[in-house]
């Protein structure tokens, strides 16, 4: 990487370097990711670059055309950030694909996402909301944070794995512990050797392993299953799909999808609804609108919401691409081989909107966001295969929420924003007051 940067630095033309020394760049970048961006962008504007931990050498852009320029590249020009999820999510998930290899992949993976598919899980979605929501407390405080991750670990272990079993109610308790535990490690560097299994990364190894036996046992009983060809669910699509030469996935592969699915789906959709919650305690006649609008069967408001939620509460807030090009024109600048490119989410959702501090629903109602100001699941050949099924899920759990409960106003500051490693989650759990109706 160091010498392909170095043959060609007289033709390399570089947006504005961050101007501290890097061990105060990569503290800054680690800790307080979305202030030092926030920082660089207002002094040097919206394409610096500085040097990060794990990724080296990176250009940040906000600019949507910039941002564009990035998610319309060719997949031989850039590719996915280096390292990437694929550290805790195993070499078999897609995150580790490049090329072709990728373009198969997500070919494959097409089927269970598609719009009449997902439209057979809405109703595991509100069944795992109201049985989530008989134990709540009502004309009392509390988290909703941890209940959304419940009910939207349960839909989409359902939704993967079919039908109820002893193997599911195993990973309902394994998963959760895995996923917070690689979403820290995932923003660190990693260490050559892991250090034994009571060490970070040997207990994220161990974690996988478990999964991967669970998996290895789910798989076995779904092939045996004599309704397999009828079964809808996720795994068992992905066990009858095959590429275009006709060879099937394989178990490690398949393991290392469904831990991709379950990991990265569930906490980014629940982090998500916690902030819904968080932002609509705050502004009552938006509930009330809400409130009246659950009762039919529109969601165009319901539907605004998610989307200002997104971008005023970014849950994941940066893409990343590697330059593997010899020299990548953006814009202005021309970016060598080995750099990476790190798209700042949450900045672009900040400068790209009018008045962009206020939560205003009502600013895409009959008003699709522009493509490419708008990205909380990133963009391009590498957009989050699960966009649309998490949109469902959250539409379907605020509906039901809706209907069941009235939320109490506050007057209360809104709550600040809390890095779980990869996302960011209300500081206080997204609190709220329900009472049933």
């Amino acid at each position: 990487m160091t010498e392909a940067i170095a043959l060609e630095p007289r033709t390399a033309n570089l947006p504005p370097q961050v101007a501290l020394p890097k061990a105060i760049q990569a503290i800054g970048f680690v800790l307080w990711r979305r202030w030092t961006i926030r920082q660089a962008a207002r002094r040097y504007g919206d394409a610096f670059t500085l040097d990060a931990p794990v990724f080296g050498r990176t250009v940040v852009v906000a600019d949507p055309a910039l941002v564009k320029q990035v998610f319309m590249a060719s997949t031989d020009d850039l590719l996915n950030i280096q390292p990437n999820l694929s550290r805790v999510l195993g070499p078999g998930s897609i995150f580790a694909l490049d090329r072709a290899e990728h373009r198969n992949r997500r070919k494959l993976l097409h089927p269970p996402f598609h719009g009449k598919s997902i439209k057979n899980y809405e109703h595991i979605v509100e069944e795992e909301t109201l049985r989530e929501a008989a134990n709540w407390p009502e004309g009392k405080e509390f988290r909703t944070l941890e209940p959304m991750m419940r009910i939207t670990l349960n839909v989409i272990l359902r939704a993967v794995f079919g039908a109820e079993g002893a193997e599911l109610e195993y990973l309902r308790k394994l998963i959760p512990g895995g996923v917070k535990l690689g979403s820290r490690l995932a923003t660190l560097p990693q260490p050559s050797r892991s250090y034994g299994r009571y060490s970070p990364w040997g207990r994220l190894a161990e974690s996988h392993r478990k999964f991967d036996e669970i998996v290895d046992t789910l798989i076995a009983k779904a092939e045996a299953d004599p309704r397999f060809d009828e079964r809808t669910d996720i795994l068992a699509l992905m066990l009858r799909s095959r590429y275009d030469d006709g060879s099937p996935m394989s178990r490690r592969e398949i393991s290392d999808e469904l831990l991709t699915l379950v990991a990265a789906g569930h906490e980014t959709t629940a982090s998500t609804l916690a902030w819904a919650f968080e932002r609509m305690r705050r502004h009552p006649d938006l509930v009330a609108a809400l409130t009246t609008e659950a009762e039919g069967d529109g969601n165009e408001l319901r539907q605004a919401t998610i989307l200002e939620v997104q971008r005023a509460r970014t849950v994941i807030d940066f893409a990343g691409r590697h330059v593997a090009a010899p020299m990548f024109e953006l814009g202005e600048w021309r970016i060598p081989q080995g750099y990476s490119i790190v798209v700042s989410i949450s900045r672009l959702h900040e400068n790209s909107f009018a008045d962009p501090d206020r939560f205003d629903p009502y600013r895409f109602v009959g008003n699709r966001p522009p493509t490419f100001a708008w990205v909380p699941f990133g963009g391009g050949t590498r957009r989050c295969i699960g966009a649309a099924f998490a949109n469902t899920e959250m539409d379907v759990v605020l509906r039901t929420v809706l209907r069941q409960f009235t939320i109490d106003s506050t007057t209360d500051s809104g709550e600040k924003v809390h890095s779980r490693g990869v996302a960011y989650t209300p500081k206080r759990g997204g609190r709220v007051v329900l009472r049933r109706r």
